[in-house]
């Protein structure tokens, strides 16, 4: 194993399950000690459209994965949705492995629903952990890479974000993601203002998003059935490259997990570094927003 970030520290949020473990486990395995959290140490609890859902998935699973395949990780709680649990995170994950070079803002929350029969929580819930809580742990965590000299922040973004294909498919008709969707497109939007405030700071910011879409725990129930998904290693693999370069070489990107290493001839890796993966081709029905590049158009 290559090893990349043997020193460096990083907090992945939304780390228990899904994307974010993904995530984490690859960061580790390139050497990172990674704080993993989410909002607590048990399975969460998710309250969508009134019902509430149990997560599979705990920290402790995530940090079990990393120390078996040799990495090191750093379990703490913290409810994003709680204004003093996140305020506090940043210097918590700092002071645990005594530092923070890496941020990935992945915690999110999805309830799909009509602009019509949308509830005004749902909107406001929706924009906070896609908008708000991406602003306040970046604001926490610049001070820290800003005192060690370089830094790398990473937003997971989406293809939803993006104009919709036309004519309309019936999915964009029917599925209810317009807010989640415009929260995204306004992440993006940070993404590349936060990154033009950092570059002098060696603080990179990118975003990356699915090419298609992962199915997770917290995604299952809203993917239309038979929809093709596509394996978490091609977004963590992305994710990587994100968190590798300085600032002056690559930053205010959004980047797409499929399309970025197929184009750039990036070899992907499993989770724990050990192998690699098949190259995987963007399928052609991808959004065609998406440019050759593997970047937003």
């Amino acid at each position: 194993m290559t090893q990349r970030l043997t020193g460096r520290t990083a907090l992945v949020t939304g780390s228990s399950r899904g994307i974010g473990r993904a995530i984490a486990r690859r960061l580790a395995s390139e050497g990172a000690t990674v704080v993993v959290t989410a909002r607590s140490m048990s399975p969460s609890r998710s309250l969508r459209d009134g019902q509430e859902h149990v997560l599979e998935g705990t920290l402790e699973e995530t940090v079990q994965l990393i120390e078996q395949a040799g990495g090191r990780a750093v379990p703490i709680a913290a409810d994003l949705e709680d204004r003093d649990q996140r305020a506090g995170l940043i210097d918590a994950a700092a002071d645990a492995v005594g530092g923070l070079d890496i941020l990935v803002n992945n915690a999110g929350f999805a309830d799909y629903s009509s602009i019509e029969k949308m509830s005004e929580a749902t909107f406001d819930r929706t924009l906070e952990h896609y908008l708000k809580v991406p602003f306040l742990l970046s604001q926490a965590a610049i001070p820290h890479m800003r005192k060690s000299g370089a830094g790398w922040i990473v937003n997971i973004g989406s293809s939803t974000g993006m104009s919709p294909i036309r004519p309309f498919r019936e999915y964009n008709r029917t599925s209810g993601d317009v807010i989640y969707a415009s929260a995204k497109a306004a992440l993006h939007r940070f993404t590349q203002g936060l990154a033009a405030e950092l570059v002098d700071d060696n603080i990179a910011v990118n975003a990356v998003g699915p090419s298609t879409a992962i199915m997770t725990p917290g995604a299952a129930t809203l993917l239309p059935e038979g929809y093709e998904t596509e394996p978490p290693e091609y977004l963590a693999q992305t994710v990587l490259e994100m968190c590798t370069l300085p600032a002056a070489e690559r930053t205010g990107l959004v980047g797409f997990s499929l399309h970025f290493p197929w184009s750039q001839g990036i070899p992907v890796k499993s989770l724990d570094g050990k192998d690699e993966l098949p190259r995987r081709e963007p399928p052609a029905w991808c959004n065609p927003n998406i440019a050759d590049d593997g970047l937003r158009a």
